[in-house]
């Protein structure tokens, strides 16, 4: 019988999906599902990012172009991503991609041997772990502690867990999915024990341009980390286009030109018009991802005023992303339940309202006691997010 790679026992998924389906199915039973469960939105793509796409595909963008992108979206994401960030970046520093996705495993694959060791955020982005697993290497989480006002980085964790074999660490900020958004001390903390130890870092900043009424800070523009530092960028959500696939790689020159190569070898080359597309985007009118931005606040404050009047649940109101991680010990108790999962089976069956569990964020450590949901809002309107809201306390509330 032929078998397959065995590596692939190392790679993961995004578990967050697997709660898609299950809403789905009880969704074509006809009932009515709140899908807090999925990081979608379900806005449009700003109108001259979607005109440039078809003028450009009527154009004639419509064949290869070069691996590491076209110049013209290269030197604007080289001013645009600098210039949020107060370090400045040449096109040869930008290395397109078909989504913030693949920049993990380039990353990985570019700097970790097999059997080094990169510490990643735990809960965080699944993919991660299955990247550093996948390739070779020792996947070492660290994780957050919950405070009054959000959570910080357990940073003698992080600490602790570095060795000789350590090469890098992944840093998100504003994060996915605890919202987490660190302070300058904390960041300079990281930064610090990264230059101490000669780390690379991959900052994933998925999320830098959703935030509300805040100044977004770069662990690049430390002393000393813009030439270690990976940024992962993401078009999916300044611009409500998940579904377009566009990212980029920015970074010190010879990390990039590797990566590059990688891009030779995975795809060829990223959608030659999107790229056109992305650069009518970033220069263009700004008026639709404004416009974005103000939905999701009134989504994330209607969300966090649903929560909190459920007896049992108290969260800060975060200041990006569009997450909520809510401590649901007192639910858990109150109901008698050991297993989120029948807490998450309770709220769609008795409440339509689907959402993810900490598990689809990473493995739990053996020592973690906390019970904790993520419930995201950038698909679920207003209007729904007060009703599912409502039906969820009856559920939370009762025994």
């Amino acid at each position: 019988m032929k078998k397959f790679a065995n590596r692939l026992e190392n790679l993961g998924t995004e578990t967050a999906f697997a709660v898609s389906a299950q809403a789905r199915a009880w969704a074509d039973k006809g009932n009515k599902v709140y899908p807090f469960h999925l990081g979608d939105i379900n806005l449009p793509t700003p109108e001259n990012v979607v005109e440039a796409a078809n003028k450009f595909s009527r154009d004639g963008k419509n064949g290869y172009c070069p691996s590491e992108g076209i110049p013209e979206l290269r030197d604007a994401m080289a001013h645009d991503v600098g210039s949020k960030r107060g370090v400045t970046y040449t096109a040869d520093q930008v290395s397109i991609q078909p989504g913030g996705k693949p920049t993990i495993g380039k990353f990985i694959q570019t700097v970790m041997n097999p059997g080094d060791e990169v510490l990643y955020p735990n809960p965080g982005y699944p993919i991660y772990e299955s990247q550093i697993e996948y390739h070779g290497g020792k996947a070492v989480s660290y994780s957050y502690f919950e405070t009054d006002t959000g959570f910080d980085i357990d940073l003698d964790g992080i600490l602790d867990s570095i060795t000789d074999n350590t090469v890098a660490l992944v840093y998100n900020n504003y994060q996915n999915p605890i919202s987490a958004e660190s302070s300058q001390e904390e960041m300079e903390a990281v930064a610090a024990l990264a230059i101490e130890n000669d780390l690379w870092v991959l900052s994933d900043d998925a999320y830098y341009e959703v935030r509300y009424g805040i100044e977004p800070r770069s662990i690049a523009a430390i002393p000393g980390m813009q030439e270690r530092t990976v940024i992962l960028y993401t078009f999916s959500k300044r611009f409500a286009m998940t579904g377009w696939r566009l990212g980029a790689s920015i970074g010190p020159k010879d990390v990039i030109a590797n990566i590059n190569r990688l891009n030779v070898n995975d795809e060829s080359c990223t959608n030659h018009f999107h790229q056109w597309a992305m650069v009518e985007a970033i220069t263009g009118d700004q008026s639709g991802p404004q416009q974005l931005l103000d939905t999701l606040q009134k989504r994330r404050d209607a969300a966090v005023e649903g929560l909190n009047a459920i007896d049992g649940i108290n969260i800060a109101v975060p200041n990006s992303t569009f997450y909520l991680f809510p401590n649901v010990n007192e639910i858990m108790q109150r109901k008698g339940l050991q297993d989120l999962k029948d807490l998450q089976l309770q709220a769609l069956e008795q409440a339509g309202v689907s959402f993810c569990l900490r598990e689809h964020f990473g493995r739990p450590q053996a020592d973690e006691k906390d019970h904790f949901i993520r419930f995201a809002y950038s698909g679920i309107s207003e209007e729904d997010i007060g009703e599912g809201m409502a039906k969820l306390k009856i559920c939370f509330e009762s025994t």
